[in-house]
């Protein structure tokens, strides 16, 4: 497939990370709107190893970073899912709920490991996609995400149930 058109079959993903990531339409779509310009003017540094959907992701995430640099100290709260409120309208009360105490969770976890859980549980990257999109080694990245996923769960009060043989009734 030619480059134009691998960059122009990965802009649905790029714009639902952005916004899993920013929270603002307009402001992810300016991100992405970066990114690809970013893309195209470096065409010629893709080296064809490895996923394009990744090198795009790492430019994004790169400029994401950059933007969090020059507006700090300002927090950035990110989202679970591309559009909120729109999954939500259609849920029951408890599903809401649930989707809204997951989101405010995300909202409190480290820049790196929000990050890498939004590329595998959003983006549906594979662990070598996703660290190769964040630079760093596939172990790096599953312990973030095993931190990620244990934060979560801690501040969702959603601990794992032990399963321990003989203990009936804990």
């Amino acid at each position: 497939m030619p480059f134009l058109d691998e960059i122009e079959a990965a802009i649905p993903g790029l714009r639902a990370y952005a916004r899993a990531l920013l929270r603002d339409r307009e402001a992810a779509d300016d991100l992405v709107q970066d990114t690809l310009e970013a893309a195209i003017a470096r065409q010629g540094q893709w080296r064809g190893d490895g996923s394009l959907r990744g090198w795009l992701c790492r430019i994004l995430l790169n400029r994401f970073r950059d933007g969090l640099r020059r507006r700090r100290p300002t927090a950035t709260v990110l989202a679970l899912v591309p559009e909120p409120l729109d999954l939500l309208a259609g849920r029951r009360g408890d599903d809401r709920l649930a989707l809204a105490e997951v989101h405010a969770a995300m909202g409190k976890l480290p820049d790196d490991q929000r990050a890498a859980l939004l590329l595998v549980a959003l983006e549906g990257m594979s662990l070598a996609e996703a660290a190769a999109a964040l630079g760093c080694a596939e172990g790096t990245l599953a312990s973030r995400l095993g931190r990620a996923r244990a934060t979560l769960r801690q501040l969702t009060g959603r601990a794992p149930v032990s399963h321990r043989p003989g203990k009936v009734g804990e």
